[in-house]
């Protein structure tokens, strides 16, 4: 059986440095802890969960609580999950996936908490744990996300510098900071170069794009460019816009927003924001365990950039 010491003689580190590694990595120098990580699994080395939550007065378990329905047309849980999953594992921790219905069931040292809308804030705070959300808030919870706003200050300006002549902004309708951010990341960029903002507010539903397409169609002319913000929304126009027997992207332009999955799927693929959700995912598990290890201390909010990814719906993409 491979123990402490096989550990520390293969880090070239104390054992109590490897002790500490396990048991308190915010004591730990990044370096020195990958060391030890890097150690323990060339050895096969498990730490005894059970000893080091005696031993810290732990659960060793952080609870995932998703405030909104799954969509399982999609793998946008399945990467979030993964991401925190691994880093909660690199610390000896397991995660408990849980709903609105069950939050009390069992103990826990945290929560991640996914999906929250501005009436989901009380409850929010009667959690009496250390909490992070995946998601922007106005409450003052800490949180991981996008950086909704310069993401659509992307899209737009990469629209304009394409010679698209009118670029109509489609936006989930929903009064949320992130939906709020990502108009505003729009808006600034037109402004910016004086052009005419054109904003459209709907159920973030690929059905209600098409049928906005196909109501609206005459009012825009070809060398439009339909900045969506998600792919969701991005694949109904696509679709009615082909329906119509137009062009994409020779006639109209899409852009969509997340990068997740439906990106791939639709003709030809759509050009999007693709966000970094495994690694924001890891990122919620750093911060929820450091919050954990700081007695509650907030910890702010870390915004991750997203990457303008080329596609063909956009003129120069590719299909």
């Amino acid at each position: 059986m491979v123990t402490l010491s096989d550990v520390a003689k293969r880090a070239n580190v104390s054992k109590m440095t490897v002790s500490r590694v396990i048991n308190h990595p915010e004591q730990v120098t990044d370096e020195l802890k990958q060391m030890v990580y890097e150690a323990m699994q060339d050895l096969n080395y498990r730490p005894n969960a059970a000893a080091k939550a005696l031993a810290n007065n732990r659960t060793q378990i952080i609870k995932l609580l998703i405030l909104e329905e799954m969509d399982t047309t999609e793998p946008y849980y399945m990467f979030l999950l993964t991401g925190i999953a691994n880093e909660l594992d690199k610390h000896a921790y397991s995660l408990q996936l849980l709903t609105h219905r069950n939050i009390q069931i069992g103990e826990s040292d945290g929560y991640i908490v996914c999906g929250m809308r501005s009436k989901d804030a009380p409850l929010i705070e009667e959690l009496n744990k250390p909490t992070v959300l995946f998601g922007q808030n106005d409450f003052g919870f800490d949180y991981v996300d996008s950086n909704n706003e310069s993401s659509m200050e992307r899209a737009t300006a990469y629209a304009i510098e394409k010679g698209y002549e009118k670029i109509v902004y489609i936006g989930i309708d929903v009064d949320e900071p992130f939906a709020h951010s990502r108009e505003k990341g729009y808006a600034a960029v037109m402004d910016k170069h004086g052009m005419e903002k054109c904003v459209y507010r709907l159920e973030n539903r690929s059905r209600y794009s098409a049928a906005f397409i196909r109501e609206n169609f005459d009012e825009f002319p070809k060398n439009t460019l339909f900045l969506c913000a998600s792919d969701r929304l991005g694949l109904g126009v696509i679709r009615e816009i082909k329906e119509r027997g137009y062009s994409i992207p020779e006639d109209y332009g899409v852009i969509g927003h997340d990068g997740v999955f439906l990106d791939q799927i639709a003709y030809p693929h759509l050009t999007t924001l693709k966000q970094s959700i495994a690694e924001m995912g890891a990122a919620c598990a750093r911060m929820v365990l450091k919050k954990v290890n700081e007695s509650g201390k907030s910890q702010g909010n870390e915004l991750f950039e997203t990457e303008l990814k080329i596609g063909g719906t956009t003129r120069n993409g590719s299909d």
